[in-house]
């Protein structure tokens, strides 16, 4: 092949990333890293977390007071969306 100057045309393949962008604008920093608080009730936090089980992904969003740092509640889903995240009368 390299006589004839022929080669085989590789198509790279490009690694998966599911980053879209920003979606909504970033909210105001009020805690500024200041975890601690003063009063119960003064300070909620949350994140998602993943996990990988056998079934699939799931995702668990803890509400933590920075009071004590226990968790105040906790939501699980399928999805890592802002429904996870939130704490309402639906989910928490």
């Amino acid at each position: 092949m390299k006589e004839e100057g022929l080669f085989v045309k590789r198509i790279k393949k490009r690694k998966y990333n599911s980053y879209q962008g920003e979606i909504s604008p970033a909210v105001e920093n009020i805690i500024k890293r200041n975890f601690k608080a003063d009063k119960p009730n003064e300070k909620w936090l949350t994140d998602i977390t993943e996990f990988a089980i056998p079934a699939g992904k799931v995702y668990l969003s803890p509400l933590i007071d920075c009071f004590d740092e226990l968790p105040v509640s906790w939501t699980i889903g399928i999805y890592p969306n802002a429904a996870v995240a939130r704490l309402d009368k639906k989910n928490g």
